[in-house]
């Protein structure tokens, strides 16, 4: 046998009946011939590892926008996070884990520079619309790998489109990377936020400390161990987690999310995106070639949030000072 075909054979064995068989999966858009050593799901993982908008995630804005300090979360540290809290989760209920992977490392790769805030005005100009999980399902389909795409197996594309709203996911590997993006980034940003000082540790509830924790790990592992103990057919948790959860999430919008200080220089950035998309909208031929060419195969619109939304946020600001920022003469 080769070494594929007997990870198979163990998935088979030791996974729960609940998990996504990696020699079950419904395939790919385009036929490829199977890895003598990895699953179709491991596959997955590297080609989005491996790729230029995984890479991009590093220089762009989680939460707070050009922040003084080298510790605060950047997108690509928030997928990492991601990925173990949905590794761990996924090992204890013998889910798939090469499967929640793949999905936890590319369920961001279509946001924008500045984050939510980018999102945002893309949403309102675009007439397409526009919202992040799909276009990482986009970048995935037909933006990476020279305009190819990376041909990834369906149920990994099904995961990251269902990361953050709407339908839940078909496998419960991709339901698992969803409460995986929530636990992480409220933890993590309550971290950013007191770093920040867009709030303190006591302006946290007495009772999120009590019963969650009184760390970020205490707070990780109490959402982790609720999802286990409460998950079988589907991903759950018990009546007092997902009350928790809820309300966690909503004290962070209060908070954090919707703060003047935190979102100090949103208007900067919107300000940006919207010159940008401005510009390129009315100037097609100065995109670049590969941007032109969707132009013509779909729309301007279409090519400009697909050029806009992979830019980072210093590629971004330097594609603006080149455009709108008068520079010295034979400077």
């Amino acid at each position: 046998m080769r070494i594929r075909e007997e990870i198979e054979a163990r998935e088979q064995e030791s996974l729960s009946p609940y998990a996504a068989l990696s020699a079950a999966t419904k395939g790919r858009e385009f036929p490829s011939t199977p890895c003598a050593m990895r699953t179709e799901y491991q596959r997955d993982r590297d080609r989005i590892i491996h790729c230029k908008s995984f890479r991009r995630l590093t220089h762009k804005t989680q939460v707070f926008l050009s922040p003084e300090g080298d510790h605060y979360r950047t997108r690509l540290t928030h997928t990492l996070e991601v990925c173990q809290i949905a590794r761990t989760i996924a090992r204890a209920l013998r889910l798939n884990e090469d499967l929640t992977e793949a999905i936890a490392l590319g369920h961001d790769l279509g946001h924008t520079p500045f984050g939510h805030t980018g999102e945002g005005v893309l949403n309102e100009v675009c007439p397409h619309g526009y919202i992040h999980a799909r276009q990482s399902v986009r970048v995935v389909e037909r933006l990476e790998n020279s305009f190819k795409g990376l041909n990834l197996t369906w149920e990994v594309r099904n995961g990251i489109l269902c990361h953050s709203g709407g339908e839940d996911a078909a496998t419960l590997e991709g339901r698992v990377v969803r409460y995986a993006d929530k636990i992480a980034y409220m933890n993590h940003d309550i971290d950013d936020a007191i770093r920040a000082g867009v709030m303190t540790y006591d302006d946290i509830p007495g009772y999120f400390l009590k019963e969650l924790g009184e760390t970020v790990s205490g707070r990780i592992t109490f959402f982790v161990e609720n999802l286990v103990r409460n998950s079988g057919q589907d991903i759950r948790m018990d009546a007092r987690g997902q009350q928790l959860y809820d309300e966690l999430r909503a004290f962070m919008f209060r908070t954090v999310y919707t703060n003047s200080v935190a979102k100090k220089e949103d208007e900067k950035a919107k300000m940006v995106i919207l010159r940008l998309y401005e510009y390129y909208t009315a100037n097609p031929g100065a995109l670049p070639e590969e941007y032109i060419r969707i132009a013509a195969e779909s729309d301007v619109p279409r090519a400009v949030c697909d050029y806009i939304s992979g830019m980072s946020d210093r590629f971004c600001i330097s594609t603006f000072e080149d455009i709108f920022v008068p520079r010295a003469w034979g400077s």
